[in-house]
């Protein structure tokens, strides 16, 4: 059993105790944000304010600098979802859960591709590509960009870019030693695809009653 801890949990060993103490606040505000995303619940927005202003400070420290512009895109579109998601736009319906129209889908990809190409000339900059996991940092960076603007805009299909993004951040933040983190995304994957669903059957429901 010792083995097994040390091999999960052995590289915390030369952490502060601060900085693993904010990693599960923020792990933990994480899951709550989108399990109110989950929910169709506004308050997805302030709890990911929080858990995205301590993974700004942590992945800054650790030298991820793909994911740490990621959360701190992540805070200001909160504030834009926030202001979208509460917005009344017929009488006293607020902005409704909708599908990508083909525009929107054009905006995600140069989004993507321009997430991309500037994660890449960060890390040229700050000479910090030291491997392929540097690359794996810069197209995550990319789908989540895309994923979070999707969700800012009540879109559907934010859902599968999380799905997809979570999926290869698991095993590269459990390669790093990020073992919270990488639990963290595991049970978020999980989620993500019940918030699919859910939402799913909330647009179904609106399509009919339309």
């Amino acid at each position: 059993m010792s083995q097994i801890f040390d091999f999960l949990f052995g590289q915390y060993a030369g952490y502060d105790t601060t900085d693993i103490v904010l990693e599960i606040v923020a792990a933990v505000f994480t899951i709550a944000s989108v399990w109110y995303s989950k929910k169709n619940n506004v308050l997805v927005f302030p709890t990911g304010m929080v858990c995205t202003a301590i993974f700004v400070y942590l992945l800054l420290k650790w030298g991820l600098l793909g994911d740490m512009m990621i959360n701190g895109y992540y805070f200001i579109m909160s504030v834009y979802g926030w202001y979208v998601w509460t917005r009344r736009v017929e009488g006293d319906e607020v902005t409704p859960i909708t599908t990508t129209s083909k525009k929107e889908h054009v905006i995600s990809l140069f989004i993507f591709i321009a997430t991309v190409f500037f994660v890449y000339a960060v890390y040229l900059f700050f000479d910090k590509i030291e491997s392929w996991i540097s690359y794996i940092d810069m197209l995550t960076t990319g789908i989540f960009f895309v994923g979070m603007w999707l969700m800012a805009k009540r879109k559907i299909e934010n859902w599968i870019y999380w799905i997809i993004g979570d999926i290869i951040t698991v095993p590269l933040y459990f390669y790093k030693g990020l073992t919270f983190s990488s639990i963290l995304y595991l049970a978020l994957t999980i989620i993500a695809v019940y918030g699919y669903l859910e939402w799913k059957k909330n647009l179904d429901k609106s399509k009919a009653i339309a």
